[in-house]
């Protein structure tokens, strides 16, 4: 029962840098969540462009490597992400009450 005694003390519990969730602007895991889609989103559309110029021979190898691995990665986080939310989600439900 000592863990739920402590709870109360993690309000006070401090983080920083680019973790540090930002009380002050009102955002929440679903901002965040929909942040991290669009950037990958992004990443995505710049891969394709950067493929299409590769293959009209206007575009740099590196970069068009460069580009698709940071959507793949992009992508791979995303996906472990979703199925980490799955899994809680089904814990939850299995839970009784």
């Amino acid at each position: 029962m000592t863990g739920i005694r402590n709870v109360s003390s993690l309000e006070n519990l401090r983080l920083e840098g680019p973790a540090a969730p930002s009380r002050a602007q009102g955002a929440s895991f679903a901002d965040a969540l929909g942040d991290a889609i669009s950037t990958a989103d992004r990443l995505q559309l710049d891969a394709d462009a950067e493929a299409t110029k590769g293959a009209l021979g206007a575009g740099n190898l590196h970069e068009t490597a460069l580009a698709l691995e940071k959507a793949d990665v992009a992508m791979r986080v995303l996906t472990k992400v979703r199925n980490k939310i799955i899994d809680a989600y089904q814990d939850v439900m299995r839970m009784s009450v």
